[in-house]
């Protein structure tokens, strides 16, 4: 079994639905999950992120975790019934008995655990992983662009990699960008200055640090396009050949390091306050993975004014009139200001993916791609 689920892991192909495969994975993964949230509950001192456990409602975790747990059994049970992928099943079952024999949803929490202790972010990975699947394959299979395209596409086991990595170490980059931040841009701080933004009445303030923001975003991504050095980083993320909420997950560590401390630079000096803040997390979230779904999504002529999928689907096109084209994250009236935006007849591209498809697959060889790379 184990030799199978390497070989699963491993592999670049997709999964369609109909053998069994597609749901004894998500039923497999739901059940790591519910192991790993059980964890959690044992170790919230070391598995959860401070921010996020602040806010709980720990009843309602419970819940969660006590459905998913008769969901992936139950996927499991009809699949091990009909003779499907048995091995999967029997795989969930292993972990649903583990994340049982440790309490399941009934561990208790001791809310005198330490804070402030070295951490690994495993409920963000468990809560974003969960979130986000539920509402963008739904909104995939609702206004799909490419119909044909599976869930589980070619390649998806390289970006779930990714994301596993980028959202399990999110305790080291917080407090690698936030040292970076403090230690580059401390002398820029002036309390008149973000005074006056902090009186700024709060949508004035969304959009302001979402411009500033984007702004630093538009230089940065195109360094990282016409900086060769930088190129090998961002390279990576180019690489994915189908467009789907999962793909902006495939990004480098380092250029995640470097992208997020220069975007909070400035959001730091100004000193945004934390609801403004907290508005835009949410906004940036949202856009960095809905703009690479797999959605038929233009919305008329805001798609001059705003970041879309339609408009970022462009910016990872192999199509000669789409490279290095299309920067901003946010605004697109940002490319059409400093004369970056694409300009087709055609309403989305033909294919995606680095020209010349020179970077490797599978997460280790991308993460060394930077530093073996010898085309320059």
């Amino acid at each position: 079994m184990l030799e199978k689920l390497n070989r699963l892991s491993e592999s670049h192909g997709e999964i369609r639905a109909g053998r069994g495969l597609a749901s004894g994975v998500v039923a497999l993964s739901l059940a790591v999950l519910c192991f790993l949230g059980v964890l959690a509950f044992h170790f919230p001192e070391y598995l959860t992120t401070p921010q996020l456990r602040r806010s709980y409602d720990v009843a309602l975790m419970r819940q969660l975790l006590y459905w998913s747990l008769v969901f992936a059994g139950a996927v499991a049970l009809f699949n091990m019934v009909f003779g499907r992928v048995r091995w999967l099943s029997a795989g969930t079952f292993v972990l649903i008995g583990l994340a049982l024999a440790l309490g399941g949803h009934k561990v208790e929490v001791d809310p005198a655990f330490p804070d402030g202790t070295p951490y690994v972010g495993l409920d963000w990975f468990i809560l974003d992983l969960l979130g986000s699947t539920l509402l963008f394959v739904f909104i995939e299979k609702l206004f799909p662009l490419r119909r044909g395209q599976p869930v589980f596409r070619d390649e998806w086991q390289t970006d779930f990699h990714h994301f596993l990595v980028n959202h399990m170490i999110v305790g080291f980059v917080l407090l690698a960008t936030n040292l970076m931040v403090h230690k580059l841009f401390g002398w820029a701080v002036k309390d008149g200055l973000q005074a006056w933004v902090r009186d700024l009445p709060f949508f004035v303030a969304l959009f302001l640090i979402v411009l500033v923001a984007d702004l630093v975003q538009y230089w940065t991504h195109r360094a990282y396009h016409e900086v060769p050095s930088l190129w090998r980083l961002h390279a990576v993320h180019h690489s994915v050949k189908s467009m789907d909420w999962l793909a902006g997950s495939r990004q480098h560590i380092l250029e995640l390091l470097i992208t997020r401390t220069l975007v909070l630079a400035p959001i730091f000096v100004l000193g945004f306050g934390k609801e403004v803040i907290d508005a835009y997390i949410v906004i940036v979230g949202f856009q960095a993975v809905f703009n690479h779904a797999n959605v038929s999504v233009r919305l008329g002529p805001l798609r001059y004014v705003i970041v879309t999928p339609n408009f970022h689907h462009w910016h990872h096109a192999q199509d000669k009139e789409a490279l290095d084209r299309n920067y901003a994250a946010h605004f697109a009236f940002l490319d059409h200001l400093f004369g970056t935006a694409v300009q087709s007849d055609r309403e989305w591209p033909a294919e995606y993916g680095v020209l010349g498809d020179y970077v490797p697959r599978g997460f280790w060889r991308q993460l060394l791609f930077p530093f073996t790379w010898k085309g320059g």
